[in-house]
């Protein structure tokens, strides 16, 4: 019986600490999308398990500055690009969120290429252009007509999906040994090709539109307990940042876990029996069935439906958002259409740009190459801001950042700087 009152009483705090999880569990997820998948599994399938160390060294680097972004937010009661806007140039920032709305539109475009072509490996008699259109309209309508105490659930459920990778990587054989001595000790070899995975992974790991989701969604989730007003949202308190710190290091750790899986499976049974022209998702899916079987293929083919579904909300939401406030438009998806037209059109054009990418001969290769680069170039910026505000006493008080959080953003901004220089330099 007190094992039996045990077990129970442990399901119930899992339940409720699942239950508080919100914006940094949703982040992390959206960050494995289907391009970020791509690119994961042309890490493992080319390079084995040589990279896989940067599923654990970028790990506290995306976690302190999501962190940050969650910090700033509890603290200010706004969004981020509404407090880069009040305390440093406006043109700097507008042209950080015209680069963002583009590398993002990039983004939801090759997406949902990869969303259709991850259902036609389920049901193969649907045709591409239909899938294509109906992803985008489906992800667009439930944004725009969806309240957000429904639609953030949703978000949530749709996490599940990245389990199936970890569940692909579970049902093959694997030599853990290997995969943990590689994940803890890093290999380079400097190669132009290594590089531009070394930057593709970094650009969607710790990318821009991370940072205005979060913010924007620690918002969002207060006005959601009834804090309306900047007044009300402004200041927090050490429970709160307690549970955003839990919410935004279990997101991020779920999202380094899944890359951690996609590039062991790729690399184990990819690499492992000489297949390593992987360009996409959907190949890396096709590819595993040989060797790993059909069901690893069913699997991945979920995972890439489901990241996607979670993903493009946050890449159009995320654009939206940083063009707004830095217009001084009315955004929020808490909001109702008539409410805030522009918000709301920003994240229409993009998801309709998106679509439309898939039918003009556009490679979706080199679309999100481009939108790696450009996020390379814009992530150092706008890093800078987001440690340059959270270490400031004037406006973070007592909830500045730690010397050691300063020492980790200061080396992320670094380290994001010299690899998309090091990337655009490669590619001339």
């Amino acid at each position: 019986m007190d094992e039996i009152k045990e077990n129970k009483s442990f399901l119930k705090e899992g339940e409720e600490y699942i239950e508080k999880l919100g914006p940094g569990l949703i982040t992390g997820a959206a960050d494995d999308d289907p391009s970020g998948i791509a690119t994961y599994s042309q890490t493992g399938a080319q390079y084995g398990t040589s990279l896989i160390w940067l599923a654990a060294w970028t790990f506290p680097l995306m976690a302190v500055i999501q962190e940050m972004c969650a910090r700033i937010a509890l603290v200010t009661g706004r969004g981020l690009a509404a407090n880069i806007k009040h305390s440093y140039s406006r043109k700097i920032l507008l042209a950080c969120t015209m680069i963002l709305f583009i590398a993002n539109t990039l983004n939801i475009g090759a997406d949902l290429g990869a969303m259709a072509k991850g259902f036609q490996l389920i049901l193969p008699s649907l045709p591409f252009f239909f899938l294509v259109i109906g992803f985008g309209i489906l992800g667009l309508v439930l944004q725009i007509f969806v309240p957000y105490q429904k639609y953030s659930k949703y978000l949530k459920w749709l996490v599940i999906s990245l389990f199936s990778y970890i569940a692909t990587g579970l049902i093959i054989h694997m030599d853990w040994s290997v995969l943990l001595r590689d994940s803890l000790i890093p290999s380079l070899t400097f190669s132009k090709t290594q590089i531009l995975l070394i930057t593709g992974i970094l650009g969607t790991t710790i990318s821009p539109y991370l940072f205005f989701w979060q913010t924007s969604q620690e918002v969002e989730e207060e006005i959601k307990e009834g804090k309306t007003t900047i007044h009300q949202r402004r200041g927090t308190n050490p429970m709160e940042i307690k549970q955003m710190r839990k919410d935004v290091w279990t997101g991020m750790f779920l999202s380094n876990l899944v890359m951690f899986f996609i590039i062991a499976v790729c690399a184990s049974v990819l690499f492992k029996n000489g297949i390593t022209n992987i360009a996409t998702a959907n190949d890396a899916a096709l590819a595993l069935a040989p060797f790993a079987g059909k069901w690893a293929t069913t699997l991945f083919a979920i995972g890439i439906i489901g990241t996607g579904m979670l993903a493009i909300p946050v890449l159009a939401g995320s654009a939206s958002y940083a063009i707004s406030e830095s217009f001084g438009w009315k955004e929020g998806l808490y909001r109702k259409l008539k409410e805030a037209r522009a918000f709301y059109g920003i994240i229409a054009v993009s998801i309709i740009i998106g679509i439309t990418i898939n039918f003009i001969g556009i490679d979706p290769i080199k679309a999100l190459i481009y939108s790696a680069i450009a996020n390379g170039i814009v992530a150092p910026i706008i890093l800078i801001f987001i440690v340059h505000i959270s270490g400031n006493h004037k406006i973070m008080g007592h909830y500045k950042n730690s010397r050691i959080g300063n020492i980790i953003g200061w080396i992320t901004t670094i380290f994001m700087g010299v690899t998309a220089i090091a990337a655009i330099y490669s590619l001339f």
